[in-house]
């Protein structure tokens, strides 16, 4: 039987802390993006983000799925779709209050609050023990860590033993044409676009310098098995404009 878990948040005057830096910057402003941040997704990617949602739930299915951590799990697409499965425990975390704000009333309108748990949580110190589940997953997260390979590492220890990691990120495309496009969209349309809607000067700035700074493919599987993960794989989708990337404990 599922397990029934509570979608309650923390106090929201109790806040995580956080050195001043890109973590405490990130904070604040998925902070303030939070009450557009879907529509923009979906609209900005025009609605791919969806499907690449779906290749990693695929990949998250043919695995032992039981007890699966959410991390930066944001307005909760990828809880959601994990809601599906024959799964005993989902827990979402992200540093964002209002993010997961938004998840709760989703989760509530489509009344999940028996398969999703919510916590306001720093990915770089994971408040769970060792070995707590079969499944990390996270969906355009982990550019956004202030230490990528503390974050990684912590993926690793909460982890089980044959338990599998799942990401989905942004990434580079290879081939000159379709980076070409990339780039501008990249630079020039999407932080427009974000500016006008979101009202926020940073945010969609900040998305493309983010994307341009991650050490995707081959290199980002080198840093997963750095941190211990075995069984690295990386597949890239649509022309390699993001990634899945797997590894196993």
């Amino acid at each position: 039987m599922t397990k029934i878990i509570s979608t309650e948040l923390p106090d929201q005057k109790t806040k995580i802390p956080v050195q001043p830096g890109k973590k405490e910057m990130v904070r604040q402003m998925f902070n303030s993006i939070a009450h557009r941040y879907d529509f923009l997704n979906h609209f900005l990617s025009l609605g791919i983000d969806h499907l690449w949602r779906r290749e990693a739930m695929k990949i998250i299915s043919k695995i032992h799925h039981q007890r699966i951590l959410d991390v930066a799990s944001g307005t909760g697409d990828m809880s959601i779709l994990a809601s599906k499965l024959d799964v005993s425990e989902i827990v979402g975390i992200d540093i964002s209050e209002e993010m997961l704000e938004i998840q709760k009333k989703k989760i509530e309108n489509k009344k999940l609050t028996s398969k999703i748990q919510l916590q306001v949580a720093d990915a770089e110190k994971l408040p769970f023990k060792d070995g707590s589940f079969d499944v990390v997953m996270t969906a355009f997260g982990v550019r956004n860590f202030e230490n990528l390979e503390k974050g990684l590492e912590e993926f690793y220890r909460v982890l089980g033993d044959g338990g599998h990691v799942v990401i989905l990120e942004f990434s580079k495309p290879d081939t000159f044409f379709i980076k070409s496009i990339f780039r501008f969209y990249f630079s020039h349309i999407l932080p427009l676009l974000g500016r006008l809607v979101s009202k926020h000067n940073f945010a969609y700035t900040y998305l493309p310098d983010s994307v341009d700074a991650f050490p995707s493919g081959n290199e980002f599987t080198q840093r997963l098995e750095k941190s211990g993960f075995v069984n690295t794989n990386h597949r890239n989708l649509t022309f390699g404009i993001a990634s899945i990337y797997t590894g196993k404990k």
